[in-house]
């Protein structure tokens, strides 16, 4: 088990890593007017969530400390989207077509109103 934990550790790291360097150098390159950073992680993301997915499940054999190491590790700490993703189209692949919808509706609007839940309970109680 801990190899496990020290595969999704160590992925973490490398696609926070590659997160940090490519919103950062897409603002240098493309401006801050757009977070054209996250749109691009999170569509790379989702684009590599799912070649990981597809080769994982061609190649059954391969450790499941690489597969954690890329998909949660790696891929997870470059971007929780592609995460989102895998889980609508894995619901949509059963069949659950409702349940897919309401899934991504509520991540969508209970997220964005949790975060202005948070940012506005900061603004009145801790920042004055």
């Amino acid at each position: 088990m801990l190899n496990m934990y020290l595969a999704v550790a160590a992925g973490g790291a490398v696609g926070s890593l590659g997160r940090y360097l490519f919103v950062g150098g897409s603002a240098r390159w493309l401006g801050v007017g757009f977070p054209w950073g996250t749109l691009g992680v999170n569509v790379l993301g989702s684009l590599l969530m799912g070649a990981a997915a597809g080769w994982f499940a061609i190649r059954a054999s391969l450790p499941p400390e690489l597969q954690a190491f890329v998909t949660v590790g790696m891929l997870g700490g470059f971007t929780t989207f592609s995460a989102f993703s895998w889980d609508m189209v894995h619901l949509y692949e059963r069949g659950q077509v409702v349940l897919a919808l309401v899934y991504g509706t509520a991540s969508l609007g209970l997220s964005l109103g949790a975060l202005i839940l948070g940012l506005a309970f900061t603004r009145k109680f801790i920042a004055g």
